[in-house]
């Protein structure tokens, strides 16, 4: 049971498909082993950030921070991307003499050749630093090689391409992982070219294959190469985890695979050129993910002149709890879209210019007076009503004496916005007809685009060098007093008034050489009275971004209240920066808005999870999220259960089943913002065992859903039944060790053969969390778990979820 451990030398942990991963296992010190923390203590605690724990040995001073002559230089630095896997090698069983290809394993750890597994290595081929070492020396075929005794139907062949070769000055040269048929030149595989730097996947007869496949060669993407026969179909696979595949080529199997005894052959050649090699690793490994985050600080330690560093890692949880407070749900919209300049205006009333908020290069916009008189406040007129922000308010004398704003916006946004199509977006309330909103010129003027309402109110757009035409747009009279929001989308040539599309007179010219915003006036007249807010430039190559920024409107009136939970988490998590979430479960209740600043996403986040009585948690294969809705955990099928174990085979001085009020619920207040505050109550409960009150806040949309959600709790924890917490496992020892490692949070699994005292013989429950140390040779997993008939619900006329007073809890 080889342990894998990555590290992600000089990758970035927001941008996991960019992390070229190197293993560093033969440094960790395994009799130690790995420890790792993961899910929570019970079902109604929050999820913790994730763990790991491990020494490394540091004797060449490769895990010292700043040490210019470690091979890793200079990458040893707090948040380095590591992660953990077990690489389970299978066994051969059975008499043979073929055996499925899916029972070849071999893990090179010893450095020394396993003749039974293969007989013949050739050409200084050797087993050197834990790999299958393939030399490509000039006119010479190396490899590594077994018997005749192997059958790829019905059955599969993975290995780790840990070491590419380089052309070094080769015409020709490649490494192969073939499977060869009882026919020379009929055979199967990949083939790699350091000349070309292609990986083909191919199905040669007479050495020739018409129709292979050619990557491009990726050290993240084809990190692992797998071959698969299935119901008469082949497969090449690659992975860069070796968990999770991605099919290159399929193929109707050749008769031939089906009918012949084949061998497998590493074999490797080069035509010039110097000598260098390949490296195979861990063949037929099944990889199951255990940890993926970061290091938080490599700690060099000394006993006498030895060096070690033990480092602790920790989830995603973590760079989510350090990120910076959310603004507003309109601004963090905003942003996401990727603005080349943004001025929310939401500034302080004592400011006296305000800022872009894009993070490139354009400038501050700062305040204009023409003539005397007039003013322009922040911080006083309230902004979009989701936001609990404030908009800039000018007040002008007249429409040619007063303030606006301006601002240089750079060169990089003039050259921008000259090469791409636009789309412009702002807020803005007034009474007054035939004023300026923004405009956006050319830094001499002769160029300008103009967004004004007309003398009824309607909103107009004006083009041009110094005589600009005026393109009506249908929006009716804006100027009512009411907040609204436009979108200028150029690539489309429509505009959007309060999400909604609006018929523009004519298609107007691209816009080029703008440099220079004014907001609330252009050329020193008509001069805006009223309030704007959240003026926002953007640019496209050719995408469209109208419907997008459309969306906007939404976000500032209701923060897209009524969307439902996965969406919202999907949102948020957009804010921090991850791309997207794995949502399990089908039950996704509305949920209400979020949308004024001052907490961080994962704070909302759990928000969503406390209202949804659902789960939240870091993925342990990847940079992501996970989202489990409540009705994942819905009466466990039997047959879905991940492993069945038996008590005889727990650690049973640590097995306790435990019945006491560490989650009695009996009262609960629950209320929803702008909604009522209602309980209830589970009054034999009460007599029986006293008061156990719990308040819910939650982010529903009707007081009928908080009641549902606060049923839902005491139904469930008003009188907890008996159940099994802690469930010990030297999974390493055990016939189901992969099944076991699959256990996730929310799955189930049973302990059967339980003693007579225990409540019943047979206990499922729901893995809430686990801690695990891996070793040399051993693998124990404490899992966390609660009572999983505890989410039951009634099912009309089943045997099981019917029983009066007993699983006849309605579903929430």
């Amino acid at each position: 049971m080889p342990l894998l451990v990555e590290a992600g030398w000089g990758g970035l942990v927001q941008a996991p498909t960019t992390i070229t991963w190197t293993d560093i296992t033969q440094h960790v010190d395994v009799m130690q082993g790995v420890a790792i923390n993961r899910g929570a203590s019970d079902e109604l605690s929050e999820i913790q950030p994730g763990t790991a724990t491990m020494r490394l040995d540091n004797s060449d001073g490769r895990f010292t921070p700043g040490n210019s002559t470690s091979p890793y230089y200079p990458f040893v630095r707090r948040n380095a991307p590591i992660r953990v896997a077990v690489a389970v090698i299978p066994e051969r069983t059975g008499a043979g003499p073929t055996w499925p290809f899916a029972q070849l394993g071999d893990d090179f750890d010893d450095n020394r050749v396993n003749t039974t597994l293969w007989p013949n290595v050739y050409s200084g081929s050797s087993e050197t630093g834990g790999r299958a070492r393939v030399p490509l020396n000039p006119g010479v075929v190396a490899g590594y090689q077994t018997a005749r005794a192997w059958t790829l139907a019905g059955s599969q062949l993975t290995a780790k391409l840990a070491r590419v070769p380089a052309a070094n000055g080769s015409s020709s040269a490649s490494a192969s992982m073939w499977i060869n048929s009882t026919t020379s030149g009929t055979r199967l595989g990949f083939s790699y070219s350091p000349v070309t730097g292609l990986l083909r996947c191919m199905s040669e007869t007479a050495f020739f294959d018409g129709a292979s496949t050619s990557l491009t060669y990726s050290a993240i993407d084809h990190a692992w190469l797998r071959v698969r026969e299935s119901g008469g179909t082949l497969y090449w696979e690659t992975s860069g985890d070796g968990f999770g595949w991605t099919v290159r080529r399929t193929l109707a199997t050749p008769a031939w695979v089906g009918a012949e005894i084949q061998l497998l052959d590493f074999s490797a050649t080069r035509t010039g050129g110097t000598t260098d090699y390949v490296e195979w690793d861990l063949v037929g490994a099944h990889i199951r993910p255990r940890f993926w985050g970061m290091v938080n600080d490599w700690p060099v330690h000394w006993e006498g002149l030895h060096s070690t560093v033990t480092v602790s890692a920790t989830d995603l949880f973590k760079r989510l709890n350090r990120l910076p407070l959310l603004k507003s749900c309109l601004t963090e919209e905003t942003l996401v879209d990727g603005p080349l300049a943004y001025y929310p205006l939401t500034e302080p009333a004592d400011s006296l210019s305000a800022g872009d908020l894009s993070g490139t290069t354009a400038g501050v916009l700062a305040i204009t007076q023409v003539g005397s008189g007039g003013t322009l406040e922040f911080g006083s007129a309230p902004g979009p009503a989701a936001t609990s922000e404030t908009s800039a308010q000018l007040t002008p004398v007249s429409t040619s004496v007063g303030k606006y704003l301006s601002a240089n916006l750079g060169p990089d946004y003039e050259a921008q916005s000259t090469s791409q199509w636009n789309a412009m977006e702002a807020w803005f309330s007034t009474s007054t007809t035939g004023r300026v909103i923004f405009a956006v010129a050319s830094e001499d003027q002769s160029f300008r685009l103009v967004f004004a309402l007309s003398a009824d109110g309607s909103l107009q757009i004006e083009y041009g060098d110094d005589v600009s035409t005026h393109i009506p747009v249908t929006t009716g009279n804006l100027a009512d007093g009411v907040l609204h929001h436009i979108v200028y989308d150029e690539v489309a040539a429509q505009v959007y008034v309060d999400g909604v599309t609006k018929v523009v007179g004519s298609v107007l010219p691209p816009m080029y050489d703008g440099r220079v915003l004014t907001v609330g006036g252009f050329k020193n007249a008509r001069l805006w009275n009223g309030t704007i807010g959240h003026v926002a430039l953007h640019t496209t190559p050719s995408t469209p971004l109208g419907t997008t920024l459309a969306e906007h409107y939404t976000a500032g009136t209701t923060a897209f209240n009524g969307e439902t939970a996965d969406s919202r988490i999907e949102r948020l998590a957009r804010y921090a920066g991850l791309s997207s979430v794995t949502v399990w479960g089908s039950t996704h209740d509305a949920v209400a808005g979020q949308g004024p600043a001052g907490t961080g996403a994962l704070a909302r986040m759990r928000e969503v999870e406390t209202t949804e009585a659902a789960r939240l948690f870091a993925e342990r294969d990847w940079y992501g999220l996970a989202y489990q809705s409540r009705d994942l955990r819905y009466n466990p099928d039997p047959l879905s259960e991940v492993f069945t174990i038996d008590y005889a085979d727990l650690d049973t001085n640590e097995v306790e089943v435990a019945d006491d009020d560490q989650k009695l619920v009996n009262i609960v207040d629950a209320s929803r913002p702008g909604g009522a505050t209602q309980r209830v109550t589970a009054s034999e409960s009460v007599l029986a065992f006293g008061a156990y009150e719990e308040s819910l806040d939650l982010l529903k949309t009707s007081d009928n859903s908080v009641l549902d959600a606060a049923h839902w709790l005491v139904s469930r924890y008003a009188d907890p039944q008996p159940e099994l917490r802690e469930v010990p496992v030297e999974a390493y020892s055990m016939a189901t060790y992969l099944d076991i490692l699959d256990a996730e949070i929310s799955s189930y699994f049973s302990v059967t053969g339980l003693p007579a005292q225990a409540p019943a013989s047979t206990l499922r429950v729901t893995v809430e969390g686990y801690s695990e140390t891996i070793g040399d040779r051993y693998h124990r997993i404490q899992f966390r778990t609660s009572r999983s008939a505890t989410d039951s619900v009634w099912v009309l006329d089943d045997s099981v979820y019917s029983v009066l007073d007993s699983t006849t809890r309605l579903a929430y």
